[in-house]
């Protein structure tokens, strides 16, 4: 049996082929993009600055964000007071995000060593380093605890008007400690995408 080939032509009023051919451009799908690679935990990422700690969760349904690490380089890692002892600084309590907490006591009318100090960071072209909140702090201790000396590093989070969360880097411990004491402080930035 031989197969029969049928053609047909279709006439359209050309402003009819025109409205055809822009709604096929306008509804058409976009490329998807391009799978990006999620750097290994603990690998060294010149461009953003620092050393990538892991994904952490966005904080009441906000987006989930890459914690990097700043440099270990001794002028990225200090040992300062938290400051504001006495002071209840209600910009600062949150326990998950530490950005929110190092603007609000880097902002305060009180002096926070620890908060100013990591705000006014710039490494690798970026400026917006911050100590990390108590979360933040867990995560670090989880992922990444050789980037840390096994003491007490500050958190951005108060704990009360005399004290400031701390992560102890030995064994993982957090405690609320008096805000005047100096302990090291490391800063940490974020990225939605690396």
């Amino acid at each position: 049996m031989q197969q029969q080939t049928i053609s047909f032509t279709l006439t359209v009023p050309a402003e009819d082929a025109a409205r055809i051919l822009i709604d096929s451009f306008v509804h058409a799908k976009a490329p998807a993009p391009a799978a990006q690679k999620t750097p290994r935990i603990g690998e060294y990422l010149p461009a953003q600055g620092g050393v990538y700690a892991g994904l952490m969760r966005g904080e009441y349904g906000q987006p989930d964000y890459h914690l990097i690490v700043a440099k270990g380089d001794d002028g990225f890692v200090r040992e300062i007071a938290w400051g504001g002892y006495e002071e209840d600084e209600s910009g600062a309590k949150s326990e998950w995000d530490g950005r929110a907490n190092t603007l609000a006591l880097a902002r305060s009318e009180h002096d926070h060593p620890a908060a100013e100090w990591a705000a006014g960071l710039e490494i690798d072209g970026h400026a917006d380093w911050y100590l990390p909140a108590r979360r933040e702090s867990a995560l670090c201790y989880a992922n990444v605890p050789e980037l840390f000396e096994k003491d007490w590093y500050w958190a951005s989070t108060q704990f009360s008007p005399n004290y400031a969360w701390g992560q102890y880097f030995g064994v993982g411990t957090q405690y609320g400690t008096h805000k005047d004491f100096e302990f090291r402080a490391r800063a940490v930035r974020r990225t939605l995408s690396i």
